[in-house]
């Protein structure tokens, strides 16, 4: 079974800097796609960034030109670099993992933005 653990998490005044961390159980280069999603209370899991293995990006339009997400395969560790972080960006933050047949999450971690 695989397993996905994220880390980084905390509290952080606003303006301030995360780096977030998820290290899968498996090689990550199987994954065809990996990402981080959030979920603020009361709102629904929104995609946050994803890259494909081949190092294509997407990222939401709230946080273009904050957040860098990026892989490391020989540390089997997805990574979101977090930048100018608002109030609004206060969620928990999961990582996902997209394989040929089965779809990953991690248990979450969670970042709280001080205004």
């Amino acid at each position: 079974q695989v397993q996905l653990v994220e880390s980084g998490g905390g509290l952080v005044q606003a303006g301030g800097s995360l780096r977030l961390s998820c290290t899968a159980s498996t090689s990550i280069s199987s994954f065809n796609v990996m990402g981080w999603y959030r979920q603020a209370p009361g709102k629904q899991r929104e995609l946050v960034a994803r890259i494909s293995s081949g190092g294509s990006t997407n990222y939401a339009d709230s946080v273009k030109g904050r957040f860098t997400i990026s892989r490391d395969n020989a540390k089997n560790t997805l990574y979101l670099q977090m930048s100018s972080l608002k109030p609004e960006d206060a969620a928990v933050f999961y990582c996902n993992a997209q394989g040929f047949l089965n779809t990953y999450w991690g248990q979450g971690t969670q970042v709280t933005v001080s205004s």
